[in-house]
């Protein structure tokens, strides 16, 4: 179980790291979110794409001395947030195969929160064919990485596509 201050600081964590790739592209962002849906985001889903390497590297330094437990939490949160939205009408927006799909939620949770909460509101938000794989497994990588192995998160579900029963009933 995540606890609120774990995705609180997931969340701050994400919004520090995309501060620094400028205004321009946080400005896409926050748009994203707000659009009319009537209107394809291809086009700054694109924009957005091309910054998450930077921003990702970026939140790779910041997390680089933390503890196996801080990265277990960290990845914990972003489990529960891939499991939230492993969803249906999520998929039917996003499309993708099945790594495809997660690949799709990857992009939503790194694009942040307030984009994550408005596709979960409404998931025609979401944008098709719109990836980050690194996001999906972005704190157990670093945690295998300092600490030898995957972190345990002890909670059961699974980030992977149509686990989440609930959301494919």
């Amino acid at each position: 179980m995540t606890s609120v201050n774990d995705e609180a600081r997931f969340w701050a964590l994400l919004e520090n790291a995309w501060a620094g790739v400028g205004p321009e592209a946080n400005e896409v962002r926050a748009a994203l979110a707000k659009r009319d849906l009537d209107e394809e985001a291809f086009d700054e889903a694109a924009v957005l794409e091309e910054h998450l390497d930077r921003v990702l590297v970026s939140l790779r330094q910041t997390c680089a001395t933390m503890s196996s437990e801080d990265l277990t939490a960290l990845d914990r949160v972003v489990e529960r947030k891939l499991h939230e939205i492993d969803r249906r009408d999520v998929h039917e927006v996003t499309d993708g195969s099945d790594d495809g799909f997660l690949y799709a939620r990857g992009f939503i949770v790194a694009l942040g929160q307030e984009f994550y909460e408005a596709v979960s509101r409404d998931p025609r938000v979401a944008v098709a064919d719109a990836e980050c794989e690194a996001m999906c497994y972005f704190f157990a990588h670093l945690h295998a990485e300092r600490f030898g192995g995957f972190p345990g998160t002890g909670s059961g579900i699974s980030r992977e596509t149509a686990t989440n029963a609930a959301g494919w009933a």
